[in-house]
């Protein structure tokens, strides 16, 4: 007797469970009813749209050429100083300048991507002032030459290796316009 009891209190408890884990006998409970069906989709036919002509585009225009003759130049790993092949590219640089008497420059200092955000601004910084600086002494109007350190956060290489991070470590000359 205790076991029929037993099983059919247990009957209970697991029905119980199994019908109060559905949402539609609980929706009963409250005395809610269940949502109406979602309406049937019609089909509709496909619009026939006309083709309207048109006329062909304008050729594109030609792109402009190069403004700039500037080339950048390189650093040494943690080092700001010019060194003598990048000496050279200077000069060339300053003929530039002489050749365009006016035009502002951005010289923008970058770093590969090792050291931290902090070092690798101000070492930027300083490899765009070395190179102002240099010009400047080669007879360049300072007042053309604006400066700007981007750090490692713009890699013209994106490697994570030697030949990516020389390449990285640069002074990059913009005309502004």
């Amino acid at each position: 007797m205790k076991s029929k009891s037993l099983f059919l209190v247990l009957m209970v408890f697991v029905l119980g469970i199994t019908l109060g884990g559905c949402g539609c006998f609980m929706q009963q409970m409250k005395g809610e009813t269940a949502p109406p069906p979602a309406p049937q989709a019609q089909v509709v036919a496909p619009e026939v749209k006309k083709e309207i002509p048109v006329a062909p585009a304008p050729a594109p225009a030609p792109a402009p050429a190069p403004i700039v003759a500037l080339k950048d130049i390189n650093f040494d790993f943690d080092k700001y100083n010019i060194r003598p092949g990048d000496a050279e590219i200077l000069k060339a640089n300053s003929a530039w300048f002489n050749a365009n008497a006016g035009k502002k420059v951005r010289v923008e200092g970058h770093c590969d991507e090792r050291g931290t955000v902090e070092y690798n601004l101000a070492l930027g910084q300083k490899r765009a002032d070395a190179a102002k600086a240099y010009l400047v002494n080669l007879g360049v109007d300072g007042k053309f030459i604006e400066t700007v350190s981007y750090g490692k956060e713009r890699p013209v290489d994106p490697g994570h290796n030697e030949a990516a991070w020389a390449k990285n470590r640069r002074a990059h000359f913009l005309a502004l316009p």
